[in-house]
């Protein structure tokens, strides 16, 4: 067992992890992730150790389908869920994509708050309530795992709520998930809420209770602790806290609290290993190009940096003058992998499988040679910057994106900047463009619009180097509204330029796939 894992032996003080990256998460602006990073985000939760992966929102597009799908066939150990509307075709389809899992889940919800069900679901409660048992009901027919939410629960009437879990455990749901949706109660008052509802339906405590907390007014966390301290023992969230709006629960803010602060929690604790926290949590960062702030709990750069030289004067003597957890439980150590240019294909492999990725043939011999290509340039490549290389190859799937092939870009004093570039299109066509603008990105991106016929507004540009020293690989992303909704791209390379063209590339492939818009957005718990 991991040094990183704690396992009391009361099974009834064991809160469950269910981690919703892959579907709230992905629902955060911008983010788009394709088949390929979604397995690779899977298969690192299963190594993490949660107990549930809500894999994705199959109805919303069939590239989401079949991504649910793949993670169902591939990812063990882990239960795979479903999100579903409460509605027949929904939950067919849920059912359908986890049909081959080895532990599927089908997860269903409705709006209980008389807010949504007057301006979003216009419906009667008793439509709701019929809803409800219609869907946990049809689910249990193709399952043996139903979960059920009340969207928006904690605004909603505490005796409607009762009656409507009520009749979804009477037809068959084994958990039922009260959700904090738009982040709008306190601590206190959801522990008042969830205690009121086990005095008005005594069945949930034959059930697991869970809790989704949303982070609108900086309570996820908190409030997710503080369902789990009355007796809820699942709680929901996502790596590095992403998700609609101002984000979900953060995953390793509640795993590293529930190992830090047992004994003060009770004795509730939780599956997960923790020394895979820092590797999710990068991986998570790099594939959505949502950028970890420095200060964030747990996984942020300042998080076990000291700066002040009291502080440092203290930790030199005793750590534990300022640090409450050490930086290997979280699994910083994995930062002593380097690699130099002469390394061969053999030593690539060995590195990366202990940084956890398994590749095929295929993919080993493409990082091979882009190994090789910035090992040229770069001499010596660290776990951090494999981990970057390899998570940037992940980003082009099944060879139907675009191709940077030649890009040039010229500054004068007195003039514009002009861009040139050369791309491949999933045809083999070259295509050429040139453009003009304001700055170099400007430019860049107007003579790649001239070349593939796309117009993108750029929202958001960000460039940081992956590791240190003058060296290091330029990791840009971008965020860009395409067709009336936003795309983001991330691109990895020693010039940032070319980063930056990669990254708007892979913003309109992600649109391309997405067919404009055509994705139903279904919103969700």
């Amino acid at each position: 067992m991991s040094t990183g894992q704690v396992q009391p032996n009361n099974d009834a003080d064991r809160v469950k992890i269910f981690d919703t990256t892959l579907r709230d998460g992905e629902q955060s602006p911008g983010i788009t992730l394709n088949t390929r990073e979604k397995l690779e985000i899977a298969h690192q939760l299963r190594r993490l150790g949660v107990d549930v992966m809500e894999a994705g929102f199959p109805i919303t597009s069939p590239g989401d389908f079949e991504a649910v799908r793949a993670i169902a066939n591939e990812v063990t150990d882990t239960v795979v869920a479903a999100l579903a509307r409460a509605n027949e075709k929904d939950v067919t389809v849920a059912g359908e994509a986890v049909r081959d899992a080895e532990r599927g889940r089908i997860h269903t919800f409705i709006a209980t708050s008389d807010i949504h069900l007057e301006h979003k679901l216009r419906m009667t409660r008793a439509q709701v309530l019929a809803a409800a048992m219609d869907a946990v009901r049809l689910a249990r027919t193709i399952v043996d795992d139903v979960e059920f939410s009340c969207e928006d629960s904690t605004r909603s009437d505490p005796a409607f709520v009762a009656e409507v879990v009520g009749a979804a455990i009477a037809e068959g749901a084994s958990t039922i998930n009260l959700p904090d949706t738009v982040g709008y109660t306190m601590p206190t008052e959801f522990q008042r809420f969830l205690l009121d509802l086990y005095e008005r339906c005594p069945e949930l405590h034959d059930v697991t209770v869970s809790v989704h907390c949303h982070n609108d007014l900086g309570l996820a966390v908190a409030n997710s602790l503080a369902g789990i301290q009355v007796g809820a023992r699942q709680v929901e969230g996502c790596i590095n806290g992403i998700g609609e709006r101002a984000g979900n629960a953060s995953i390793e803010e509640l795993a590293m609290i529930l190992r830090t602060r047992a004994a003060d929690l009770g004795g509730l604790w939780c599956g997960v290993d923790t020394t895979e926290i820092t590797r999710a949590s990068r991986l998570v960062s790099r594939l959505t190009g949502y950028v970890v702030q420095p200060n964030k709990a747990i996984v942020g750069r300042n998080a076990f940096a000291h700066e002040a030289g009291i502080h440092q004067h203290g930790v030199l003597s005793n750590p534990l003058t300022y640090e409450i957890m050490d930086a290997t439980s979280v699994g910083l150590a994995q930062n002593s992998i380097v690699l130099g240019k002469h390394s061969g294909r053999h030593a690539l492999d060995h590195a990366l499988r202990e940084l956890g990725y398994e590749l095929d043939r295929d993919e080993l011999n493409a990082a091979f040679t882009r190994f090789k290509e910035i090992a040229d340039l770069k001499g010596r490549l660290s776990g951090v910057d494999l981990e970057a290389l390899v998570s940037d190859e992940m980003r082009v799937e099944g060879g139907d994106g675009f191709r940077l092939d030649e890009l040039a870009v010229t500054t004068r004093s007195a003039e514009p900047p002009t861009a040139r570039v050369v791309v491949t299109d999933k045809d083999g066509t070259h295509r050429e463009g040139t453009g003009t603008g304001d700055g170099p990105v400007n430019a860049l991106m107007h003579a790649i619009d001239a070349a593939i016929g796309s117009t993108g507004v750029l929202l958001e540009y960000q460039v940081s180097a992956v590791t240190g020293g003058t060296d290091a690989l330029g990791e840009a992303r971008v965020v860009c509204e395409i067709g009336g909704r936003n795309y983001s791209g991330q691109g990895v390379s020693t010039d940032v330029l070319e980063a930056t063209a990669v990254a708007y590339l892979r913003a309109v492939d992600a649109s391309r796939r997405a067919g404009h818009g055509e994705r139903v957005m279904a919103g969700g718990v």
